[in-house]
């Protein structure tokens, strides 16, 4: 997750807290919404809408147990992050012991993160996975097909089933290969090989031939494919995949922005085209630098357009992960700047309040963001929260594991940057555990700075 050119990288959520008291039962720390009467149909337009979705107990229980009562009943994803993932590790359930627990929730609708790719995430090292490069036959009859098999027992027809696609994998191809500055070796060799093509298609193909499933492709963020280079050429790759390896368009049902980021939702003060020193301040600010979006809903609903016109299906629905990009607390501003410079009336006016746009790791500052909503603008089917807060991006040190989990100087604070963040320093906590581990001191930082507040 950097960002571009300099890159890197009406639903019933279990949540209404005080409006929906009533409806709520918590059992052993489990929140637990009320279910309408379900029943196997075919694929909806907007998934969200009217349904009650998962509340993961694990999740929540570590947000309760860190002072988060008021959010621990929101919906949040199920990552299956590796092989083992899949039957469940440590103090973590598995898929279908969360399908199990979905069921007697009530549940409507689960989120799962499909991220396993061969050579996953090649621009990163925090988030690296199990699989080499040329494990693609591993991918798709170990991970991929058991994975299918699980979700495509009877006991789940009654579920929608949201699967979002190996985030943070077909923008690097983009933006991280060939003669860029902001090339990786392990970039290039995934564009040669062909296999997060190949997995990617495999994955949207096999999932797709469930009746009760919808798929999401990871579309990075505004701060990362918002210039135009890379805005046309990943609709493109996109499409590329879609349509590889046995997958069609229909089995796309979305696309998914923000995974995992910090990107704001609105800018609520000025835009791309905000003319500040008598230029647009796209053309005259090294914060939005030539990038036609600003924020996550103008960029999401735009790219909507684009994939359709690169020949998606017409009714395709898009998702904004708003699990950390509220950016509230005393540092956010209330009004635009007075400057008629048009660095600092950028600085001071803008929500999001990171260093630079690439930076992805544990960003100091954050606060949670919009609260999980289903249909909350033209074209987004639904605000969501997949990254679960509290979840670390990845450690600030080395830290040997077992998981494939590498470690990444931008999850350092004291890193000074590279040509992804274009040399900036990281904006990382300190002392932060192993990407997907509970990291507290981050969690009560998010709920501190959250917007809309607690």
């Amino acid at each position: 997750m950097e960002t571009n050119h300099l890159h890197r990288g009406k639903w019933t959520p279990a949540r209404r807290g005080l409006a929906a008291a009533a409806a709520l039962t918590l059992v052993s720390g489990l929140i637990v919404g009320n279910a309408g009467p379900a029943g196997a149909a075919p694929r909806v337009d907007n998934p969200y809408e009217g349904a009650t979705v998962y509340v993961n107990p694990d999740w929540a229980a570590k947000a309760t147990a860190s002072g988060g009562s008021a959010i621990a009943d929101q919906p949040t994803a199920v990552w299956l992050d590796r092989r083992a993932a899949i039957e469940g590790t440590g103090g973590a359930r598995g898929l279908r012991a969360h399908l199990d627990t979905a069921v007697e929730q009530g549940a409507d609708l689960i989120q799962i993160v499909i991220y396993n790719l061969p050579g996953r995430d090649c621009s990163a090292l925090a988030s690296n996975g199990e699989l080499g490069p040329d494990d693609i036959d591993i991918y798709q009859s170990e991970y991929i097909d058991p994975i299918v098999e699980i979700m495509g027992d009877p006991a789940y027809a009654d579920l929608r089933i949201v699967n979002i696609v190996e985030i943070d994998s077909l923008p690097n191809l983009v933006t991280n290969v060939g003669s860029r500055e902001t090339a990786t070796p392990e970039c290039d060799e995934m564009l040669a090989n062909g296999n997060y093509v190949a997995g990617v298609g495999y994955a949207l193909a096999q999932l797709g031939s469930l009746e009760n499933t919808y798929n999401y492709i990871d579309i990075g963020h505004h701060g990362w494919l918002g210039w135009d280079d890379n805005f046309n050429a990943a609709a493109e790759l996109f499409h590329e995949a879609a349509t590889a390896n046995g997958s069609t368009v229909d089995d796309v049902h979305g696309f998914i922005s923000n995974t995992a980021n910090y990107g704001a939702l609105r800018e609520e003060f000025f835009d791309a085209n905000t003319v500040v020193g008598g230029r647009p301040v796209r053309e005259n600010t090294t914060w939005v630098d030539w990038n036609r979006f600003v924020d996550e809903l103008s960029y999401a609903q735009a790219y909507r357009d684009k994939l359709v016109s690169v020949g998606f299906n017409s009714n395709i629905g898009m998702l904004i992960d708003t699990s950390r990009n509220g950016w509230g607390g005393s540092a956010r501003p209330t009004s635009a700047s007075s400057s008629t410079d048009p660095n600092t009336f950028v600085n001071e006016s803008r929500i999001d309040r990171r260093i630079h746009l690439g930076n992805w790791c544990n960003q100091s500052g954050a606060g949670i963001g919009e609260r999980p909503t289903a249909a909350p603008e033209d074209g987004i089917d639904a605000y969501v929260w997949i990254k679960p807060p509290g979840e670390s991006d990845g450690a600030s040190r080395e830290i040997e594991n077992d998981e494939g989990k590498g470690f990444d100087r931008m999850c350092d604070p004291t890193y000074t940057g590279n040509p992804r963040n274009q040399n900036n320093m990281s904006g990382a906590l300190p002392d932060a555990p192993l990407s997907g581990h509970w990291f507290e001191a981050q969690f009560r930082e998010l709920l501190a700075n959250a917007y809309p507040p607690l």
